[in-house]
């Protein structure tokens, strides 16, 4: 087997892309795919938290916005995909990601949408 530069590792990959899979993925890649696997957690931890209207809202809010990001990155493999019923815009989101976006999460987007993410879920289901 040929000897592979340093900066490059071996991991289990998970969501993005391929579910499951081993390869050989460079370490400068590594915090994308950890921040990105982050938001699916914060996701999971609160996914009982009832869509719809009269309990998370569908005016983009953050708790929306983590919806939209994590079925994104499990259904469309990472790429930002829209929700007709819920009206999440760029401009008014904390990620500013547009539809056909591909997601990268880094440490600053994951601290700044988990930071909103907290404050809506009190602030609506206190």
């Amino acid at each position: 087997m040929a000897q592979r530069p340093s900066w490059y590792c071996w991991r289990r990959t998970s969501c993005v892309p391929g579910v499951g899979r081993f390869g050989l993925v460079a370490l400068h890649d590594l915090p994308e795919i950890a921040f990105n696997n982050m938001t699916l957690l914060l996701d999971r931890y609160f996914v009982h938290r009832l869509p719809g209207a009269d309990y998370e809202g569908k005016d983009g809010n953050p708790l929306n916005e983590v919806r939209i990001v994590c079925d994104s990155l499990m259904n469309n493999n990472g790429i930002m995909r829209g929700d007709k019923q819920i009206k999440l815009t760029p401009e008014r989101s904390v990620l500013k990601l547009n539809v056909g976006d591909p997601i990268k999460l880094t440490e600053e987007d994951f601290e700044r949408l988990s930071a909103a993410f907290f404050v809506e879920l009190k602030r609506r289901f206190r």
